[in-house]
């Protein structure tokens, strides 16, 4: 059952009200103290109806919040906890309360390298060693694609406080391709993860285009106090147009066709290849798909990774340079 704020702070002064034994509420009394919560806390003038207060008091009762309040009228009139030391505020955490949390828990682990995650599984495992010590715990049935070992996930969270903060670095990057690492000032937007490795976004000074930097070719950087953040209003619509995460400066999608044969068309329906892939005809050896998409590497390791079971049809082009890959591979096992 979800529980909305202003429901929570009226649920709270109920039961802060009743803990005060040294005063004797009326519904009115507790109505009055309600109404007065609400204002201090979330500015409503508009007061709390006696209905609503008599609702609250049904549901703190009954299971369905899990309080279980031992509320009782006292000479027809006067409501208090019958359990003095009681209060909403100590209810444990009962077996499904914290098997939900288990499970949020494994969802957010895939996140290694966010420090804000790890927190929370600190405080879930304290949450674990305080209730259910001893008692049976149940394996993960979820099992996400991860690679705890990768290079620069240490980058993660430091570079999402920089984007947050709007912070301009100084950063040392090293590509594949470069003997040593470059430093230049750098204003990070978005933060990309494509296939278990991770990816910044932003402004590289100097430069017009926008730059994707892989987060396991980063050496190192600094914060740039004095310099100006400059915000380039990035955000995911950014890889609509794309598979993966290259695109240069100039670039324009293009419409690609392809044949799927028939035992593979059902894996390309159920798993689109891009949010623009539709069906434009029907073959008796299988389905035509269209893609609206940037020609980069990433779409061309898509379409071989079907290898025979899919064939580009157009453009003309793509088609040439997959069968161009296909020959080079042949090569390679000198079949050619």
């Amino acid at each position: 059952m979800s529980i909305n704020k202003n429901a929570l702070i009226r649920y709270k002064t109920i039961d802060a009200c009743l803990q005060n034994r040294y005063r004797k509420w009326t519904l009115e009394n507790l109505v009055d103290a309600c109404s007065d919560t609400l204002y201090d806390y979330e500015g409503i003038k508009k007061g709390v109806s006696l209905r609503t207060v008599q609702m609250d008091i049904q549901l703190m009762r009954s299971e369905k919040l899990g309080y279980n309040a031992p509320i009782i009228v006292v000479d027809k009139k006067y409501y208090t906890y019958e359990d003095p030391k009681y209060t909403i505020t100590n209810i444990p955490l009962t077996a499904q309360d914290l098997s939900k949390l288990n499970e949020v828990v494994i969802i957010l682990q895939q996140f290694k390298g966010f420090s804000h995650f790890q927190e929370v599984d600190g405080m879930i495992g304290r949450l674990q060693h305080k209730i259910f010590t001893g008692k049976h715990r149940q394996s993960a049935i979820i099992d996400f694609e991860k690679n705890e070992n990768l290079v620069g996930l240490a980058h993660l969270s430091p570079l999402y406080e920089a984007i947050s903060n709007k912070k301009v670095l100084m950063l040392e990057y090293q590509s594949f391709k470069a003997r040593e690492g470059q430093k230049f000032a750098f204003h990070p937007q978005l933060l990309k993860e494509y296939r278990n490795r991770w990816f910044v976004l932003g402004h590289r000074e100097g430069l017009n285009d926008t730059q994707i930097l892989a987060l396991d070719r980063i050496r190192g950087f600094e914060h740039l106090p004095k310099s100006t953040y400059i915000d380039s209003g990035l955000d995911a619509s950014f890889f609509e147009d794309m598979i993966g995460v290259t695109k240069n400066a100039g670039m324009r999608a293009i419409k690609v066709t392809f044949l799927a044969d028939k035992a593979t068309t059902p894996y390309v329906l159920t798993k689109p290849l891009h949010p623009s892939q539709e069906i434009t005809e029907e073959r008796e050896d299988g389905t035509v798909f269209q893609l609206t998409v940037l020609w980069n590497f990433e779409l061309e390791r898509e379409l071989l990774g079907f290898g025979e079971k899919i064939e580009v049809l157009s453009p003309q082009s793509l088609r040439n340079a997959i069968r161009g890959r296909f020959y080079r591979g042949l090569e390679k096992y000198n079949i050619i």
